[in-house]
């Protein structure tokens, strides 16, 4: 009897110490993931990134960089609305003479509008494309405190298109675009009243829900278990944000929206697994249009395969249009 009590007790203080470990490791990583300022993990030997698994690509790199460098350099409006729960929201005009379209582009977790639109901005620019890159709320210049993943971005994005809207009217078409988190939040806006004005979503290497990329980083990329880990996120979510980390996601936005979507994905996504794309796919109750690049990381298909990027964009254009 004393061996077997003795057993159980160092099961249940192994047991303990486990449940703690899960808690504190947990907890950190909501801090890096939802922080404004994140504290800052070390990445693994040859380089890649303990949370997205990518290995930086040093082409892809120095062009994104000169790039984002002449984007945010070049002639443009600062602008700004307040957000349904009061923030501040800061946005950059870049209007075209002669304008056929509009769109409102949103960037990524813990990215800037000038380095994720960077490659991508000179095609909006030739093919008559007027563009207000979002700075999403808790980063750069927009206030907040915690990053949403989606769930809180998602009412941003709304309130930018109607701000659109009532500034510019409605006889151009608009767009709302986003690139992976941004991507998250546009296709979480689909069920939303947007306006009529808004004729398409696209959504560039873009996750299901917040619940579901946390799960494949903490399984695939960090090898911790998830179970507990969940549990804890989520509470940690609806503390910060009074909504749970599976409340909201793309696939139940789709399921309810009408506006056509066109969704692109790198099929060697390291950090939202492509899988994410085709789950997206079915689930959208209108008309959608799917492009997976060979060959490509995240948010890397437009470098990998620009023409195949460009002709997805045109065809999407020319059927929204029509």
């Amino acid at each position: 009897m004393k061996k077997a009590a003795k057993i159980t007790i160092t099961a249940l203080s192994a047991a303990a110490a486990c449940g703690a470990a899960i808690y504190g490791v947990t907890h950190v990583l909501m801090d890096v993931a939802m922080n404004r300022q994140p504290p800052r993990l070390r990445k693994k030997k040859g380089g890649a990134s303990r949370l997205t698994g990518e290995t930086p690509n040093e082409g892809f790199r120095a062009a994104q960089k000169e790039a984002s460098r002449q984007l945010a350099a070049a002639p443009h409006e600062v602008v700004a609305i307040q957000s349904r729960d009061g923030l501040h929201l800061a946005g950059h005009w870049f209007p075209c003479p002669d304008a056929e379209r509009i769109i409102i582009a949103f960037h990524g977790w813990h990215s800037a509008w000038h380095w994720d639109f960077a490659l991508i901005s000179g095609f909006w620019r030739r093919e008559r494309c007027s563009v207000l890159y979002v700075e999403q709320r808790a980063q750069q210049n927009s206030e907040g405190d915690y990053i949403g993943f989606g769930l809180t971005e998602r009412e941003d994005c709304l309130a930018w298109a109607r701000w659109v809207t009532e500034r510019f009217g409605t006889a151009l078409p608009i767009y709302l675009a986003g690139v992976s988190m941004g991507g998250t939040t546009v296709l979480m806006a689909a069920d939303l009243p947007l306006p009529e004005a808004v004729r398409g979503i696209i959504a560039d290497s873009a996750y299901t829900s917040p619940h579901a990329i946390w799960q494949h980083v903490a399984r695939k990329n960090l090898h911790i278990p998830f179970v507990l880990g969940g549990w804890i996120a989520d509470r940690v979510c609806r503390r910060r944000l009074s909504v749970g980390s599976d409340e909201c996601s793309t696939l139940d936005s789709l399921a309810a929206g009408k506006i056509p979507v066109l969704l692109i994905h790198g099929e060697d996504d390291h950090f939202v697994p492509v899988r994410m794309a085709y789950e997206n796919q079915a689930a959208c109750a209108s008309p959608c249009q799917l492009l997976v690049v060979p060959q490509a990381d995240h948010t890397m298909s437009y470098y990998t395969d620009r023409q195949a990027y460009e002709e997805a964009l045109r065809r999407f254009w020319d059927a929204c249009e029509e």
